[in-house]
């Protein structure tokens, strides 16, 4: 069946490949035009925060209740969200906690998603070998397809 709306998810970190993504990911939700609206979801997964142990008295706060949070939030998806708003493409942003890949994934499977969309990773041969890359890992384990902007 020939199904021409879409749900996208864009991974979101403030990166130059992020807002590559982001234009991209823009591009493809308007391409079935103003008549059928696509889904887009701006996604940005903090890691995850650290347990509190028994010793912690005054745990720290999520970043997302820290100060200034706001301004670091509005600037981190500007592009995303100016790009969308240029486009007359409806966006949802929503910030997530745990393993960046794991969390795109899982989000992409609840909302059966069509395609998720991330930059190409920016690490060196070496940091890409020892720590991997969110781009590779969802490559290689999501349900849906996955498009990687250079």
């Amino acid at each position: 069946m020939l199904k021409l709306s879409k749900k996208i998810i864009v991974a979101i970190d403030g990166s130059p490949q992020s807002d590559k993504a982001a234009e991209e990911a823009v591009r493809l939700a308007s391409i079935s035009g103003a008549k059928i609206k696509s889904n887009l979801y701006a996604v940005m997964v903090l890691p995850n925060m650290k347990t509190p142990s028994f010793t912690d008295f005054f745990p720290d706060k999520p970043a997302t209740e820290m100060p200034g949070w706001q301004e670091k939030r509005d600037r981190l998806f500007y592009v995303v969200e100016k790009v969308a708003a240029e486009a007359g493409v409806d966006l949802e942003s929503m910030v997530m906690y745990g393993d960046p890949a794991e969390e795109l994934m899982l989000l992409a499977e609840e909302k059966n998603c069509d395609v998720i969309v991330v930059g190409s990773s920016g690490k060196g041969r070496m940091k890409r070998t020892l720590l991997g890359s969110v781009s590779t890992k969802i490559s290689l384990h999501a349900h849906c397809s996955v498009y990687i902007v250079r």
